[in-house]
């Protein structure tokens, strides 16, 4: 699995309610590659409306952040 049980119900939260027209912007959790690596994502999930206005699906980009979260814990331990 791609996505550990653990976050599994949120992201499907996310794209559940983009398809209901709730658009949701930097939402964080871990993504497993084949693998097994861990890789920190930040998910943006975008409303696709047709020429009428009715939602027609989702856009989803996700963006690779593991670097900037490596950064951050090593500033916060440098910190402190």
């Amino acid at each position: 699995e791609f996505i550990s049980a653990e976050f599994r119900d949120s992201v499907k939260a996310v794209l559940d309610n983009a398809l209901n027209g709730m658009e949701t912007a930097n939402f964080e959790f871990p993504l497993y590659t084949k693998e097994g690596e861990r890789v920190e994502v930040l998910l943006n999930a975008t409303t696709r409306r047709d020429a009428n206005g009715y939602v027609s699906g989702v856009v989803g980009v996700g963006q690779d952040i593991t670097e900037r979260k490596v950064a951050e814990k090593q500033s916060e331990t440098i910190a402190n």
